[in-house]
């Protein structure tokens, strides 16, 4: 399965993936999906969202285990974040079958549409409008960087954007949701454990800037006489670095608007996007408020309009403590020397995170040697990977056959 996908979407010169909501890479990771499900004699599934199921027993039945991730990607991503959670979900599969595992329940395995965010800037696209968090109207908004609507997208990959929507008859259906997901961070490398469970996710969010000055040329205007809005977002990237060293968080400017974006031309609007996370909602606040505040500050010294615009928000997710004891639970007995498995908080967001609200959800991290993450140099070992898919179809025969 890693072979069959580990070409799609990859660019030859980055060695990362691009694999972005309603593309051509998009469609040929749906198929692969797809025809795993097949492959399996599972029963096939595409919801009003044009996230993917492929069911073992009755859909209907109610009271499901339901496991899987995404297979988007961010741009130049590495192959694990998303796809090493869908692998793991059918291989886990193959490992109760090969058990001879009498499930009592019914198995799914889901694909998560549009999870990166990457080509419409929001993230988790799927599972939000799912549950609900993402209204109709507001996703018919989402526009890429070459001004396509979410809706023409959906449309030229052959989904029909009009019956986008909540879907609570489905969630209804679901006892339980388990994410296995490559760490994002180095903590199971230093305790050298391959496998961990998460306890909680950091409430996240991307704010837009947007710095306005005046276009002039870059070879005969006066320094006294400019309006550059790059003087201003420049100095607030680095007070993004200092509010976060101060606060203990985290605060990103990784993506950049310029125009005109000429090598001769003064810009006249410079728009930067922050992500920015902490621990709790109290310190996420002071880190945003002091970046602002100081943005405002550059803006106002250098004669720049600015504009602050919050384009989403995730509040802080802790995980449901009765699934997340079970999984420990399960799985501190299947251990050939039973210990507690490390239990981590996390500042990234997943699909997860979004159902926690409508359904039980729990997650299950694989050792990252690196913590690299969001990147060609993502990795995980074989034998961690391995562990994963033990571990993940450990807990799927706990939760499902008892």
């Amino acid at each position: 399965m890693w072979r069959e996908l580990a070409s799609i979407g990859r660019d030859a010169d980055s060695g990362g993936y691009r694999r972005y909501a309603w593309t051509r890479a998009d469609a040929d990771c749906r198929a692969w999906f797809k025809a795993q499900a097949d492959t399996r004699g599972l029963t096939y599934e595409l919801d009003r969202n044009g996230n993917q199921w492929a069911w073992l027993g009755d859909p209907a039945a109610g009271d499901a285990v339901v496991t899987g991730s995404h297979l988007d990607s961010v741009p130049d991503g590495g192959a694990f974040d998303g796809p090493l959670g869908v692998v793991s979900s059918f291989a886990a599969l193959d490992e109760l079958r090969a058990r001879a595992a009498q499930l009592t329940r019914p198995l799914a395995i889901v694909n998560f549409g549009d999870e990166e965010g990457a080509r419409f800037g929001l993230a988790c696209v799927g599972s939000r409008l799912t549950a609900g968090q993402l209204t109709v109207e507001a996703a018919h908004r989402l526009t890429d960087g070459d001004g396509v609507t979410l809706p023409r997208a959906m449309e030229a990959a052959g989904y029909d954007p009009y019956g986008i929507g909540p879907d609570p008859e489905r969630l209804a259906r679901i006892g339980a949701f388990v994410e296995l997901h490559v760490e994002q961070g180095r903590a199971l490398d230093l305790s050298g454990d391959p496998v961990g469970i998460a306890s909680a996710i950091w409430p996240h969010g991307r704010w837009r800037f947007d710095f306005r000055g005046e276009a002039n040329h870059a070879g005969t205007t006066r320094l006294v006489d400019r309006r550059d809005p790059m003087l201003s977002y420049a100095e607030t990237v680095l007070a993004a670095r200092r509010e976060a060293e101060l606060a203990g968080a985290v605060a990103t400017f990784g993506k950049i608007s310029v125009e005109p974006n000429g090598v001769n031309a003064i810009p006249s609007l410079v728009r930067g996007w922050l992500d920015s996370r902490a621990a709790d909602q109290s310190t996420l606040d002071t880190v945003v408020t002091g970046i602002e505040k100081a943005a405002r500050e550059y803006a106002e010294r250098n004669g720049i309009d600015l504009d602050v615009v919050r384009e989403s928000f995730t509040p802080v997710v802790e995980f449901e403590d009765a699934l997340r004891d079970e999984l420990g639970r399960i799985l501190g007995a299947r251990a050939e020397q039973p210990r507690p498995l490390p239990v981590l908080g996390t500042g990234a967001g997943h699909d997860a995170g979004i159902l926690s609200g409508s359904i039980p959800t729990a997650m299950l991290f694989v050792r990252n040697p690196t913590g690299v993450s969001h990147s060609p140099a993502e990795f995980a070992a074989e034998d961690d990977c391995v562990a994963g898919v033990t571990a993940l179809a450990d807990v799927l025969e706990g939760l499902a056959c008892r």
